[in-house]
Protein backbone atom coordinates (compact mmCIF):
# COMPACT_ATOMS: atom_id res chain seq x y z
CA UNK A 1 0.00 0.00 0.00
CA UNK A 2 1.15 3.33 -0.99
CA UNK A 3 0.71 5.99 1.11
CA UNK A 4 0.12 10.09 0.23
CA UNK A 5 -0.10 13.11 2.59
CA UNK A 6 -1.35 17.13 2.07
CA UNK A 7 -2.84 19.49 3.60
CA UNK A 8 -5.86 19.45 1.97
CA UNK A 9 -7.15 18.83 -2.05
CA UNK A 10 -4.12 19.50 -3.37
CA UNK A 11 -2.68 15.89 -2.98
CA UNK A 12 -5.15 14.37 -5.07
CA UNK A 13 -3.91 15.53 -8.11
CA UNK A 14 -0.69 13.23 -6.83
CA UNK A 15 -3.23 10.79 -6.26
CA UNK A 16 -4.34 10.70 -9.73
CA UNK A 17 -0.59 10.57 -10.95
CA UNK A 18 0.09 7.75 -8.91
CA UNK A 19 -3.25 5.68 -9.96
CA UNK A 20 -2.03 6.15 -13.42
CA UNK A 21 1.05 4.68 -13.15
CA UNK A 22 -0.06 2.56 -10.34
CA UNK A 23 -3.62 1.00 -11.36
CA UNK A 24 -3.69 -1.93 -9.12
CA UNK A 25 -2.14 -0.76 -5.89
CA UNK A 26 -4.07 -0.34 -3.13
CA UNK A 27 -4.05 4.09 -2.19
CA UNK A 28 -4.70 5.83 1.59
CA UNK A 29 -4.40 9.52 1.33
CA UNK A 30 -5.13 11.66 3.99
CA UNK A 31 -6.28 15.12 4.25
CA UNK A 32 -4.93 17.26 7.11
CA UNK A 33 -7.93 19.62 6.32
CA UNK A 34 -8.01 20.63 10.28
CA UNK A 35 -4.71 22.67 9.84
CA UNK A 36 -5.32 23.88 6.45
CA UNK A 37 -3.93 26.31 4.42
CA UNK A 38 0.03 25.51 5.55
CA UNK A 39 1.13 28.14 4.04
CA UNK A 40 0.67 30.79 6.57
CA UNK A 41 1.93 28.61 9.80
CA UNK A 42 4.96 28.71 11.80
CA UNK A 43 8.24 26.28 11.10
CA UNK A 44 8.02 24.57 14.17
CA UNK A 45 4.19 23.87 13.36
CA UNK A 46 4.58 22.66 10.24
CA UNK A 47 7.57 20.43 10.92
CA UNK A 48 5.16 19.07 14.02
CA UNK A 49 2.53 18.39 11.23
CA UNK A 50 4.42 17.02 8.56
CA UNK A 51 6.23 14.58 11.16
CA UNK A 52 2.71 13.74 12.71
CA UNK A 53 1.57 13.36 9.09
CA UNK A 54 4.80 10.47 8.30
CA UNK A 55 3.69 9.07 11.14
CA UNK A 56 0.13 8.31 10.99
CA UNK A 57 0.85 6.73 7.31
CA UNK A 58 3.74 4.57 9.19
CA UNK A 59 1.35 3.64 11.30
CA UNK A 60 -0.47 1.67 8.41
CA UNK A 61 1.89 0.25 7.50
CA UNK A 62 2.35 1.66 4.28
CA UNK A 63 5.34 1.03 1.70
CA UNK A 64 6.06 4.10 0.00
CA UNK A 65 5.08 8.00 1.37
CA UNK A 66 4.52 10.36 -1.57
CA UNK A 67 4.27 13.59 -0.26
CA UNK A 68 2.01 15.41 -1.98
CA UNK A 69 3.00 18.48 0.11
CA UNK A 70 5.40 21.19 -0.97
CA UNK A 71 5.45 22.76 2.18
CA UNK A 72 6.17 19.78 3.98
CA UNK A 73 8.65 19.12 1.83
CA UNK A 74 10.44 22.89 2.11
CA UNK A 75 10.30 22.03 5.99
CA UNK A 76 11.75 18.87 5.59
CA UNK A 77 14.73 20.97 3.68
CA UNK A 78 15.54 22.16 6.75
CA UNK A 79 14.91 19.74 9.73
CA UNK A 80 14.97 16.83 8.09
CA UNK A 81 12.85 13.93 7.30
CA UNK A 82 11.66 11.86 10.23
CA UNK A 83 12.83 8.30 10.91
CA UNK A 84 9.86 6.12 8.42
CA UNK A 85 9.56 2.28 7.78
CA UNK A 86 8.48 3.62 4.38
CA UNK A 87 10.52 5.08 1.66
CA UNK A 88 9.72 8.80 1.38
CA UNK A 89 9.23 10.70 -2.28
CA UNK A 90 9.88 14.15 -1.66
CA UNK A 91 8.55 16.89 -3.87
CA UNK A 92 11.36 19.47 -4.34
CA UNK A 93 13.74 16.25 -5.61
CA UNK A 94 10.70 15.54 -7.88
CA UNK A 95 10.63 18.89 -9.08
CA UNK A 96 13.91 19.20 -9.78
CA UNK A 97 14.35 16.22 -11.88
CA UNK A 98 11.47 17.65 -14.15
CA UNK A 99 13.51 19.84 -14.75
CA UNK A 100 16.74 19.11 -15.88
CA UNK A 101 14.83 16.74 -17.78
CA UNK A 102 13.09 19.79 -19.10
CA UNK A 103 16.90 21.41 -19.85
CA UNK A 104 15.27 24.43 -17.75
CA UNK A 105 17.38 27.83 -17.01
CA UNK A 106 15.23 30.43 -16.40
CA UNK A 107 12.89 28.83 -13.82
CA UNK A 108 9.82 30.19 -11.93
CA UNK A 109 8.48 28.73 -8.29
CA UNK A 110 5.09 29.93 -7.57
CA UNK A 111 4.32 28.53 -4.00
CA UNK A 112 2.81 28.94 -0.77
CA UNK A 113 3.99 31.63 1.50
CA UNK A 114 6.05 28.65 3.51
CA UNK A 115 7.69 27.40 1.09
CA UNK A 116 8.95 30.89 -0.54
CA UNK A 117 10.14 31.96 3.01
CA UNK A 118 12.23 28.67 3.62
CA UNK A 119 14.13 29.45 -0.15
CA UNK A 120 14.42 25.50 -0.33
CA UNK A 121 13.46 25.15 -4.05
CA UNK A 122 15.89 28.03 -4.99
CA UNK A 123 18.76 26.53 -3.23
CA UNK A 124 18.02 22.50 -4.36
CA UNK A 125 17.63 24.32 -7.68
CA UNK A 126 20.82 25.65 -8.39
CA UNK A 127 22.96 22.75 -6.55
CA UNK A 128 21.43 20.61 -9.30
CA UNK A 129 21.54 23.17 -12.11
CA UNK A 130 24.01 25.45 -11.57
CA UNK A 131 23.49 27.52 -14.42
CA UNK A 132 20.15 28.18 -13.71
CA UNK A 133 18.57 31.29 -12.19
CA UNK A 134 15.37 31.06 -9.87
CA UNK A 135 12.74 33.47 -8.85
CA UNK A 136 10.04 32.50 -6.36
CA UNK A 137 6.87 33.87 -5.59
CA UNK A 138 4.31 33.62 -3.07
CA UNK A 139 0.91 32.66 -3.87
CA UNK A 140 -1.80 32.43 -0.70
CA UNK A 141 -4.72 33.21 -2.17
CA UNK A 142 -4.63 29.94 -4.31
CA UNK A 143 -4.79 27.60 -2.05
CA UNK A 144 -8.19 28.68 -0.35
CA UNK A 145 -9.96 29.29 -3.35
CA UNK A 146 -9.46 25.22 -4.54
CA UNK A 147 -10.44 24.26 -1.42
CA UNK A 148 -13.25 26.23 -1.42
CA UNK A 149 -14.23 24.81 -5.22
CA UNK A 150 -13.92 28.31 -6.46
CA UNK A 151 -11.76 26.65 -9.51
CA UNK A 152 -13.23 28.59 -12.63
CA UNK A 153 -14.28 31.72 -13.63
CA UNK A 154 -13.32 35.23 -13.06
CA UNK A 155 -11.68 34.98 -9.48
CA UNK A 156 -9.37 32.13 -10.04
CA UNK A 157 -8.50 33.30 -13.17
CA UNK A 158 -7.63 36.99 -12.03
CA UNK A 159 -5.23 35.73 -8.96
CA UNK A 160 -3.39 33.36 -11.18
CA UNK A 161 -2.70 36.42 -12.96
CA UNK A 162 -1.85 38.45 -10.18
CA UNK A 163 0.88 36.25 -9.58
CA UNK A 164 2.25 35.56 -12.47
CA UNK A 165 2.69 39.44 -12.89
CA UNK A 166 5.29 38.77 -10.08
CA UNK A 167 7.66 36.44 -12.76
CA UNK A 168 9.74 37.79 -15.32
CA UNK A 169 9.48 37.30 -18.43
CA UNK A 170 11.01 34.89 -20.67
CA UNK A 171 10.73 32.39 -18.60
CA UNK A 172 11.62 28.47 -19.51
CA UNK A 173 9.69 26.57 -17.09
CA UNK A 174 7.41 27.79 -13.98
CA UNK A 175 7.01 24.85 -11.28
CA UNK A 176 3.78 24.71 -9.49
CA UNK A 177 5.30 24.17 -6.18
CA UNK A 178 2.23 23.52 -4.35
CA UNK A 179 -0.31 20.51 -5.20
CA UNK A 180 -3.25 22.46 -5.50
CA UNK A 181 -2.23 24.65 -8.33
CA UNK A 182 -2.40 22.09 -10.94
CA UNK A 183 -5.90 22.64 -10.57
CA UNK A 184 -6.38 26.22 -12.27
CA UNK A 185 -3.33 24.64 -15.09
CA UNK A 186 -5.65 26.28 -17.69
CA UNK A 187 -5.44 29.93 -15.70
CA UNK A 188 -1.60 29.64 -15.66
CA UNK A 189 -1.33 28.44 -19.20
CA UNK A 190 -3.80 32.14 -19.72
CA UNK A 191 -1.53 33.83 -18.44
CA UNK A 192 1.89 33.03 -18.87
CA UNK A 193 1.23 31.65 -22.77
CA UNK A 194 1.71 28.35 -23.99
CA UNK A 195 5.58 28.85 -24.73
CA UNK A 196 5.92 28.49 -20.80
CA UNK A 197 6.69 25.31 -19.60
CA UNK A 198 4.53 24.31 -16.44
CA UNK A 199 6.03 21.57 -14.01
CA UNK A 200 3.65 19.49 -11.91
CA UNK A 201 5.94 17.47 -10.14
CA UNK A 202 3.39 14.67 -9.42
CA UNK A 203 4.35 13.24 -12.42
CA UNK A 204 7.92 12.63 -11.62
CA UNK A 205 6.77 11.54 -8.06
CA UNK A 206 4.59 8.86 -9.45
CA UNK A 207 7.19 7.91 -11.94
CA UNK A 208 9.92 7.29 -8.92
CA UNK A 209 7.28 5.34 -6.54
CA UNK A 210 6.12 3.32 -9.89
CA UNK A 211 9.91 2.12 -10.06
CA UNK A 212 10.54 1.66 -6.17
CA UNK A 213 7.27 -1.08 -6.55
CA UNK A 214 7.94 -2.58 -10.00
CA UNK A 215 11.65 -2.99 -8.25
CA UNK A 216 9.81 -4.97 -5.19
CA UNK A 217 7.32 -6.98 -7.29
CA UNK A 218 3.90 -6.55 -7.46
CA UNK A 219 1.41 -7.09 -4.39
CA UNK A 220 -1.59 -9.02 -4.28
CA UNK A 221 -3.62 -5.70 -3.86
CA UNK A 222 -6.77 -4.30 -5.41
CA UNK A 223 -6.38 -0.94 -6.70
CA UNK A 224 -8.68 0.75 -3.74
CA UNK A 225 -8.48 4.47 -3.10
CA UNK A 226 -8.99 5.53 0.70
CA UNK A 227 -9.70 8.98 1.21
CA UNK A 228 -9.22 10.04 4.51
CA UNK A 229 -10.30 13.68 6.16
CA UNK A 230 -9.93 15.52 9.66
CA UNK A 231 -11.97 17.80 8.36
CA UNK A 232 -15.62 18.64 7.45
CA UNK A 233 -16.44 15.01 5.73
CA UNK A 234 -19.24 15.77 3.65
CA UNK A 235 -18.00 18.84 1.65
CA UNK A 236 -14.44 16.67 1.62
CA UNK A 237 -16.26 13.68 -0.06
CA UNK A 238 -17.76 15.66 -2.41
CA UNK A 239 -14.70 17.91 -3.70
CA UNK A 240 -12.93 13.92 -4.17
CA UNK A 241 -15.64 13.28 -6.12
CA UNK A 242 -15.74 16.33 -8.40
CA UNK A 243 -11.84 16.42 -8.56
CA UNK A 244 -11.22 12.60 -9.22
CA UNK A 245 -14.28 12.15 -11.66
CA UNK A 246 -15.30 9.01 -9.00
CA UNK A 247 -18.96 8.39 -8.82
CA UNK A 248 -18.49 6.58 -5.31
CA UNK A 249 -15.28 7.56 -3.23
CA UNK A 250 -14.53 5.31 -0.29
CA UNK A 251 -14.04 8.76 1.87
CA UNK A 252 -13.66 8.31 5.43
CA UNK A 253 -13.54 10.84 8.73
CA UNK A 254 -10.41 10.60 10.98
CA UNK A 255 -9.74 12.48 14.40
CA UNK A 256 -6.18 12.10 13.59
CA UNK A 257 -3.63 14.96 14.09
CA UNK A 258 -7.07 17.61 14.91
CA UNK A 259 -4.57 19.11 17.45
CA UNK A 260 -4.44 23.22 18.05
CA UNK A 261 -1.18 25.40 16.73
CA UNK A 262 -0.56 28.26 18.47
CA UNK A 263 -3.80 28.30 19.88
CA UNK A 264 -5.81 27.70 16.76
CA UNK A 265 -7.11 24.65 15.42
Amino acid sequence: MIGIFDSGLGGLTVVRRVRERLPHADLVFFADQAHVPYGDRTPEDLDRLMRANVAWLDARGVEAIVVGCNTSCAIADAYGWPESSAAIFDLIDSATIALQRANARRIGIVATAATVRSGAYGRRIREAIPQSEVWEVAAPALVPLVEAGRIAGDEPRDAVADVCTQLPRELDAVVLACTHYPVLAEHFTAALGAGVRQIDPAFVQADRVAALVESRGHADERGTTRYVTNGDVALFRHNVARITNETNPLVEESAALAFELDGRA
